[in-house]
């Protein structure tokens, strides 16, 4: 399918953002095609976005770069 890819100036929280990009580095995939199919799963309602592997994956990133950030956290993080 053919799409148009457009230059976003998101800010994000740093620890995830560091987690995302090894977590789409670990992928073999840009970030950007990360945060797509992240996007497009959750739109569809899919509770299950990465496999088991990844989970552990993600979870060891996230203790490397001290992210302690969780859904119940969303819309309430302020700088």
């Amino acid at each position: 399918m053919k799409i148009e890819r457009i230059q976003t100036g998101v800010r994000m929280e740093k620890r995830l953002v560091k987690v995302l990009k090894g977590t789409a580095e670990y992928l073999d995939m840009s970030l950007g095609d990360l945060l797509e199919g992240i996007v497009l799963h959750a739109f569809d309602g899919k509770e299950r976005v990465f496999s088991d592997e990844t989970r552990a994956k993600i979870n060891a990133l996230k203790a490397v770069y001290g992210c302690d950030l969780d859904a119940s956290m969303s819309h309430k993080l302020s700088e």
